[in-house]
């Protein structure tokens, strides 16, 4: 069965972006960003393509290319769109798919659907991008029980930042979730870089059970 996997985070900024890049490059499979906000400089999109390795064309457009960088709910009402969630059925592809969202999981996609209303709806497999900074257990754990409530599958949680042993332990024991592994900060961050980290730091064999 082609596998299909959604890459989501506790927050925007995380890092979770550069996570899809290694992950899709090491599945050599493609990569799917729904909606993008915010159009100056590189897109995530963007980042993928330089990142991952992948071949021409394993990135996917987007569904939509929204201007301002804010929630894509108030970007598309300033770039006068209104969203569904039926523009947002994920492609069936050959190989591996990696589906990014945007932010966090109660990111607003308009003004009646956040992007864990379509998630639950795809009931494909979760990864949860986590930092391990202070403030994360909160955050982590908050989005673990959001995901559970609404019967979303949750691979695992993905760490990213400086190895803390006790807030990752914390939040594996209390949340009950497998850790994945953990993907440094990285510097300089190519293409060959972020793929040594993520095979050091992550055993795919438990991530590529997708759908």
């Amino acid at each position: 069965m082609t596998k299909r996997i959604v890459i989501t985070g506790t927050d925007t900024g995380i890092g979770k972006t550069v996570f899809s890049a290694g992950l899709a490059g090491l599945l050599d499979g493609f990569y799917w960003k729904p909606v993008q906000s915010g159009l100056d400089g590189e897109t995530d999109s963007e980042v993928v393509e330089r990142l991952s390795g992948l071949p021409p064309g394993r990135v996917l457009p987007e569904a939509h290319r929204l201007n301002s960088p804010l929630s894509p709910h108030r970007s598309a009402e300033i770039d006068g769109i209104q969203i569904e969630a039926v523009d947002l059925s994920f492609p069936v592809l050959p190989t591996p798919l990696v589906i990014e969202g945007a932010g966090g999981l109660m990111v607003p996609l308009n003004r009646r659907t956040r992007f864990i209303d379509i998630f639950a709806e795809w009931r494909l497999p979760v990864i949860l991008c986590a930092r391990t900074t202070l403030g994360t257990i909160n955050h982590t754990l908050l989005s673990i029980e959001a995901l559970r409530a609404r019967s979303i599958p949750l691979a695992g949680i993905a760490f990213i930042g400086d190895e803390m042993a006790d807030t990752q332990r914390t939040i594996v024991e209390f949340g009950g979730v497998p850790q994945l592994g953990r993907l440094p900060h990285i510097d300089p961050l190519t293409d060959k870089t972020l793929r040594d980290a993520m095979i050091a730091g992550f055993a795919f064999a438990s991530i590529a059970g997708g759908q």
